[in-house]
């Protein structure tokens, strides 16, 4: 481990020396691309610096303990000593985390779809419960929230509701979101009091960029319509509507929530891009059954993840066995403790591996 820390710390260096040389500056790619690599480095090499640093004090406090000392002075020593080798312990702990296998996507904006599924109305409720959770925790990490394309019904949920999150990280807090989310509470509707099950579906994609997913303009079929509103009706007489279909793969998008076309081509695009880059990573994933058991669950939109439970203001994570009774906090975005927890057991299990 420390060989690879030393390793890791002279690139750091070398790319300290290559941002400042003229070539790199004046060429804006390998200024961005060594910028960023010099970035992802920057936290393990300020841990494995005080490492370094703790291990000399502790060289040190173990030579004054060889040394003749008055009772008082050697009490000193040797509890700091034990304060510097908890230290270590820690900084051990959390250098063998910062050496782990970074996923290439954690640091990428993120495209969430939100589903209303079964509980009709009730469940397209909850959709607009979970959108509104979300885009609070967003606001709370100075994020930029943007909606793509929205399909409301008339009481104010959502049948479908895309969004992009903006900001350094998204991808990295949210990816564990992928699957069934189920509400248990009394609907409004409900005059009997009786406790209702529904479910609603959360996608969590990083954005692509152009250069992850080549698409050839001839493998796209565009078709324009005018767009509409709750019940079906027409909004807007223009065909300002865009419907995108990748012929190869069958993925279709819709965007109609901008005026122009143009910006709803766009907004279809960024989604379109993002769904063909993760239907080529669920496939390439399925082949490597080692990488579904490290997952935290396996991110199958299917598989119910978590539980709402209102009556009892609970919240239950069913992949890591967490129980939070912080419905009415959760709900406004007070998502760290969950999602800290599912990141944690992440790590736990790739550590896990890394050592059989």
């Amino acid at each position: 481990m420390l060989e690879r820390l030393q390793a890791v710390e002279d690139r750091y260096e070398k790319l300290n020396e290559l941002l400042m040389d003229p070539e790199v500056v004046n060429d804006p790619k390998k200024l961005r691309e060594y910028s960023k690599e010099q970035s992802d480095l920057q936290e393990t090499v300020e841990v494995y610096r005080e490492y370094k640093k703790v291990r000399e004090q502790l060289e040190d406090a173990k030579s004054m303990l060889e040394e003749k000392l008055d009772p008082e002075m050697r009490a000193m020593v040797k509890e700091e000593l034990a304060e510097l080798e908890a230290r270590e312990s820690e900084l051990i702990e959390q250098l063998k985390i910062l050496l782990l296998p970074k996923d290439p996507n954690d640091e990428k904006n993120v495209i969430m779809e939100i589903r209303g599924a079964a509980g009709g109305e009730e469940a397209a409720l909850f959709a607009a419960d979970l959108y509104r959770m979300y885009t609070r925790y967003a606001e709370d990490k100075g994020w930029k929230i943007e909606v793509m394309e929205a399909n409301t019904t008339g009481t104010g949920g959502y049948k479908e509701i895309i969004f992009m999150i903006t900001g350094k990280g998204a991808y990295s807090k949210l990816k564990f979101e992928n699957g069934a989310h189920r509400v248990q509470r009394v609907p409004e509707t409900e005059s009997g009091g009786r406790i209702h099950t529904s479910t609603a579906t959360v996608a969590c994609l990083p954005e692509a960029e152009e250069v992850e997913v080549e698409i050839n303009e001839k493998d796209i079929r565009v078709d324009t319509f005018a767009s509409s509103g709750p019940g079906g009706q027409s909004v807007n007489t223009t065909m300002s509507a865009v419907r995108l279909t990748h012929i190869p793969t069958g993925i279709v998008v819709s965007c109609q929530d901008e005026k122009s076309q143009i910006k709803n081509k766009e907004k279809a695009m960024k989604v379109l891009r993002a769904r063909i880059l993760d239907k080529y990573r669920q496939e390439a994933q399925a082949e490597y059954d080692q990488n579904r058991k490290l997952a935290v669950g396996t991110g199958d939109r299917s598989e119910r993840i978590r539980t709402y439970n209102f009556p009892q203001n609970r919240v239950t994570d069913h992949r890591i066995g967490l129980t939070l009774q912080k419905l009415d906090l959760i709900l406004e975005g007070k998502l760290d403790e969950i999602i800290d927890a599912l990141i944690l057991e992440d790590q736990a299990k790739k550590l896990q591996s890394q050592g059989e």
